[in-house]
């Protein structure tokens, strides 16, 4: 099954609320961020990076959250560790899981230097990449739409600290060491 498949299969299409608040979002940060770039405080790039943003985050938040269907109950597993515990008992479809939820955030943690016009520390990527997972987990806890889990916000939290560590390389790569 390719990746369009999956979108198609786990996520039920956008209501007419859920798409006019997106667009609300994005118009308030591209309005935001536009306005910013007219009077120089930013660049272009800036504006590039946070409405890329903003457009990933509505997917993940969708994809996560919005578009799953609540079925009255709530779902946690409050024991950290609990996925890598079935890796290390054969389960290959958890690895799965603990690596597509690495790669989730992997783009956030690139588009946040671009945006900040600076370079993060791995443990700032760590911090960011928790508190949007604990935004997500808490918001399907609450919502009875999915699992809630320490270990997809340690994952996730991963994955964004793995992405601005990506990015800062590639800026030092581009630019070169610091003076």
């Amino acid at each position: 099954m390719n990746i369009y498949q999956i979108i198609l299969t786990h996520n039920r299409r956008w209501s007419p609320l859920e798409t006019i608040c997106f667009a609300a979002v994005f118009v308030i940060a591209a309005a935001i961020l536009f306005f910013l770039y007219r009077k120089k405080k930013i660049l272009l790039s800036q504006v590039i990076a946070g409405l890329l943003l903003v457009v990933y985050l509505g997917i993940v938040f969708a994809s996560t959250v919005f578009t799953r269907n609540s079925d009255g109950n709530w779902h946690y597993e409050l024991m950290l560790f609990w996925s890598w515990r079935e890796v290390f008992l054969g389960n290959t479809y958890m690895m799965t899981e603990i690596i597509l939820n690495i790669i989730l955030f992997l783009p956030i943690g690139i588009l946040l230097p671009v945006l900040f016009h600076r370079t993060f520390r791995w443990r700032q990527g760590l911090l960011i990449g928790v508190l949007l997972s604990s935004v997500i987990e808490i918001t399907q806890l609450v919502s009875c739409r999915g699992l809630f889990e320490w270990d997809d916000m340690l994952h996730n939290g991963i994955g964004c600290m793995l992405g601005c560590l990506l990015a800062d390389l590639v800026i030092r790569v581009r630019i070169g060491p610091a003076s």
